[in-house]
């Protein structure tokens, strides 16, 4: 089993930042790949980004790249999405999710541990 916590929500103008934390407790963090997703009121959740093990790769959906960034610290148990030139279209509950192997992909399937949510909201 994984926990997971996130942290760093709120609420910020079109073109700030945000930086959201989730911390994991439970099952070895090192060795499994980690995503964030998001879900807008009344739309289905999309993946927003996910990081392998080690940190050494990362892959986003496409209207977050170059905006957003995926870090993780496992020293700390902790992943990180920096969030820049924030849009009101960005506004969403983000999750942060553990996969069950060291890299994972776009599908929510691939992520068995979950979040319980941050809200972000975004003003025009």
């Amino acid at each position: 089993q994984v926990q997971l916590v996130e942290s760093g929500g709120g609420l910020v103008q079109a073109g700030g930042s945000l930086s959201l934390s989730c911390a994991a407790s439970g099952r070895a963090f090192s060795n499994l790949a980690m995503g964030w997703f998001r879900q807008a009121p009344g739309k289905e959740r999309e993946f927003v980004g996910t990081i392998n093990w080690s940190g050494t790769y990362t892959y986003y959906r496409n209207s977050v790249k170059g905006r957003f960034t995926i870090s993780r610290d496992n020293a700390k148990n902790t992943v990180y999405l920096q969030m820049n030139s924030l849009k009101p279209e960005d506004t969403a509950v983000y999750y942060c999710a553990a996969a069950g192997l060291s890299t994972a992909g776009s599908y929510g399937s691939d992520y068995p541990y979950w979040g319980q949510g941050t809200q972000v909201t975004v003003s025009s």
